[in-house]
């Protein structure tokens, strides 16, 4: 993957997780109300979606980046986006159509990350 891609997906994850600080409200709201205490979580999450940026961009500590970006954004396609997509179709929410586009956006989040674990001395065979 090329250098830029590389630093730009370092810094969306960097900015994400900063957004979490910044309007804490606006993910607490997404949170679904089963899981406890949303406030921490999302703090948590915050915390860890700049970890992961930052870690993209040493190489040593790339792929294990990846693939806990990967992990992150598997586990918030099952636990966040889908029943944020479900609640939103039942309460008739304009937020519905939006929820629906976030879904494949995940699976190009992951196919992004996927990308920047490999480099030119790395193959599928070697993971």
């Amino acid at each position: 993957m090329k250098k830029p891609w590389l630093y730009l997906m370092a810094l969306f994850y960097v900015s994400a997780g900063a957004m979490h600080f910044i309007n804490p409200q606006f993910y607490i709201k997404l949170t679904p109300t089963w899981l406890p205490s949303a406030d921490i979580l999302i703090w948590l999450s915050g915390i860890a979606e700049i970890a992961l940026g930052i870690l993209l961009i040493p190489e040593k500590t790339r792929r294990i980046s990846v693939y806990l970006i990967i992990a992150m954004l598997v586990l918030f396609f099952f636990v966040i986006h889908i029943p944020m997509s479900i609640a939103f179709y039942h309460t008739n929410n304009t937020g519905f159509i939006i929820s629906i586009i976030r879904l494949p956006l995940q699976f190009l989040l992951i196919w992004w990350a996927w990308k920047a674990s490999f480099n030119k001395r790395t193959t599928c065979k070697n993971i």
